[in-house]
């Protein structure tokens, strides 16, 4: 699975997710590493929709929000 989205509907997904899900970005972040090991994309936006209740548009934007950061810090 890859983003299907735009990137001004990623932004506007993001931007969302706090007010929806009570959590902001940086939480999210935590959970995801806190999490099991999921190495691919769908497995992991499965796991939060799943073990967290979140809409399946926030869970993606959120797992590749994630995967935009840490190749910045591993490449930056």
């Amino acid at each position: 699975m890859s983003l299907n989205h735009s990137d001004e509907t990623h932004r506007n997904l993001l931007a969302r997710v706090p007010s929806v899900t009570g959590r902001e970005l940086p939480e999210w972040f935590e959970a995801l590493e806190a999490g099991p090991s999921f190495l691919r994309f769908d497995d992991r936006v499965r796991w939060l929709r799943d073990e967290h209740g979140l809409a399946h548009g926030h869970a993606t934007a959120i797992v590749h929000e994630a995967d935009l950061r840490r190749a910045a810090r591993n490449f930056g």
